[in-house]
């Protein structure tokens, strides 16, 4: 499985992500008020809007990942997740000429 939003044929689908698990304007055009989005935090269903590139907690220390947006921890895209990963990338496309 993938720990990164949208890489690959098994990626997380339940993210903890508030743009990314409420529904798009296009569906929804109505004002969701904070205390609304509870609802879709429960939902089992995958987030209706991928997160793309989103690095995620990962897997707990036995291995497991449960998929769901109430497991903050091992479900939530932080920027003291991604940062490391897009600068060791960031330096591995400097250093071969990518960018």
């Amino acid at each position: 499985m993938s720990y990164m939003v949208g890489y690959g044929p098994r990626y997380p689908q339940r993210i903890h992500h508030r743009g990314s698990s409420l529904p798009s304007m296009a569906v929804h055009p109505g004002k969701i008020q904070c205390s609304a989005g509870f609802s879709v935090m429960s939902s089992q269903s995958p987030n209706p809007n991928i997160l793309m590139g989103a690095v995620v907690g990962g897997p707990d220390q036995h291995d497991r990942f449960p998929d769901e947006r109430s497991d903050y921890e091992q479900s939530e895209p932080a920027t003291y997740v991604n940062a490391p990963l897009v600068g060791t990338l960031a330096y591995l496309a400097h250093s071969f000429g990518q960018i």
